[in-house]
């Protein structure tokens, strides 16, 4: 029985049971319709919060990324390679609906695999990847009308190495559409965090997919360079560093092959002196927060218009020590743990930098739990553009305070940095508004909003946040031969 709280305004724990997740001891990888041995050496896989483990995961071989690709091949030409888009539609579909259906069990499984908040997991993740499903399904039976031309032809077979931030979500938003469009998967999800992408395979199992159609394999950056350097996959797909996307596209080079790259970011928030000030704030830490800073397009960058600067950052340090930092599997947690020690450590190091270049740090009083990989919101004003806290992605919950005097230097210091994927630009005139988006080289830009997100959208970057779109219309392109 939970003892009272000695505090009466104090939060009570909500936990999920980690027995929702159904871990098994092993997993196994899915190649061909079945499950099957890795022929690689087994690997641990760790709970992030508590640094405990969680189950054995198989390691793949070149030999296993042959077999999985040659597998997807065959379905290509003679499984579901043959199905209309209608019957296509429907295995979508019943993918959708087989993610509400398990959307507890799935969330609490990515809160233990990745660290982050299960309430997140259960009301961002997991809904949204079902979306995916359920709109590209609409999709399958209508590609003469994408705006692509008549009759588009899939590729073959997509080789799609996916990140360890939004396992499952990312793995929606990019095989959703390969399938859509009749292209067969084969899927590496992150060494870190394989599990849920291996219960995704229980689920094409129970819908009843043709065999091949999609084969998940684990391991780690060899395995990955193998599945998007293979002869035989059409369509490589990279989400994740720009540091790996950049050398993933040099290996491609010179094969006539168009890797879709969903590379880093440095998002910027700014924030005019006629926002609402409290409207603005929410989306500011929002931004900056969410998933533990852990996105590629997390606000981590704040442009304050510097009449309003010193009252704002104090607004804006006073909601982020509001958020309770703890156990991810705690409902009333907002910021979880970080995926592993080597992000911990980055982090740390990071943060250490900021401090020596100059920076003022300010650190939430949050207590951290005694054991996982934690680390507490950290705010940094008087940034400069120098600093590396400034131009590098942060990638963590890490948010740099910069200011602004003109909406032309706002523009200039927001364009400061080689990526270019989201920014939330705060305002009351909507003039202002579009004539900032519209200056701006970024990719997604939202009006007196950030992160919001909808599989009917096109999400995207340029410059060194790579071109590939997912969602909307935008997203079928990649897996079509145009």
């Amino acid at each position: 029985m939970t003892e009272p709280s000695s505090d009466p305004w104090g939060y009570v724990p909500a936990l999920e049971s980690a027995e929702l997740a159904r871990l098994r001891d092993e997993y196994r990888l899915f190649v061909g319709g079945s499950f099957v041995d890795g022929s690689g050496e087994p690997t641990t896989g760790v709970n992030p919060a508590t640094a405990e483990r969680l189950a054995e995961v198989p390691t793949t071989t070149e030999a296993d990324v042959d077999r999985a690709v040659a597998a997807a091949r065959e379905a290509f030409h003679d499984g579901w390679g043959r199905l209309t888009g209608t019957e296509r539609a429907k295995y979508l579909f019943r993918l959708g609906r087989l993610l509400q259906e398990r959307t507890r069990e799935l969330a609490v499984l990515e809160t233990l695999d990745s660290g982050k908040p299960v309430r997140q997991a259960g009301e961002f993740d997991l809904p949204n990847a079902a979306a995916y499903f359920l709109y590209y399904a609409g999709w399958a039976d209508k590609l003469d009308y994408a705006g692509f031309g008549p009759s588009p032809e899939p590729l073959g077979v997509s080789g799609q190495v996916l990140p360890w931030n939004f396992p499952l979500l990312t793995l929606a938003c990019q095989v959703a559409p390969a399938l859509a469009c009749g292209n067969t998967v084969v899927l590496k999800p992150a060494e870190t965090t394989p599990l849920s992408a291996l219960v995704f395979a229980e689920l094409c199992e129970q819908a009843g997919l043709p065999a091949g159609a999609v084969n998940v394999i684990t391991g780690g950056a060899g395995v990955g360079d193998r599945l998007l350097t293979h002869p035989e996959v059409a369509k490589p797909v990279f989400t994740g560093s720009t540091e790996v996307g950049k050398r993933v596209q040099h290996r491609l080079a010179g094969t006539g092959k168009r890797p879709a790259l969903a590379l880093g970011g440095n998002g910027t928030n700014i924030v005019f002196a006629d926002a609402a000030q409290e409207q603005a704030v929410q989306g500011v830490v929002d931004g900056a927060f969410f998933n533990q800073g852990n996105v590629c397009g997390a606000g981590s960058r704040l442009l304050v218009e510097e009449s309003i600067a010193a009252e704002f950052a104090e607004r804006v340090r006073e909601r982020v020590r509001g958020l309770r930092v703890g156990d991810p599997l705690d409902r009333n947690t907002d910021v979880g743990a970080l995926n592993s020690a080597a992000e911990l450590d980055r982090i740390t190091r990071l943060v250490e930098a900021g401090e020596a270049e100059g920076a003022e740090k300010w650190t939430s009083p949050c207590a951290l739990p005694g054991r996982g990989y934690f680390v507490a919101p950290t705010v940094f004003s008087g940034v400069q553009q120098s600093m590396r806290l400034a131009r590098e992605e942060l990638f963590g919950p890490v948010l740099s305070v910069l200011t602004f005097r003109t909406p032309q230097e706002a523009v200039g210091k927001a364009d400061n940095t080689p990526y270019g994927l989201t920014a939330g630009v705060w305002t009351e005139k909507g003039s202002r508004a579009l004539w900032t988006a519209r200056q701006l080289r970024t990719g997604v830009v939202w009006a007196n909003a950030f992160n919001g997100f909808d599989p009917t959208a096109p999400f995207g970057g340029n410059r060194e946040s790579g071109s590939a779109r997912t969602g909307g219309q935008a997203g079928l392109e990649a897996y079509l031969d145009v």
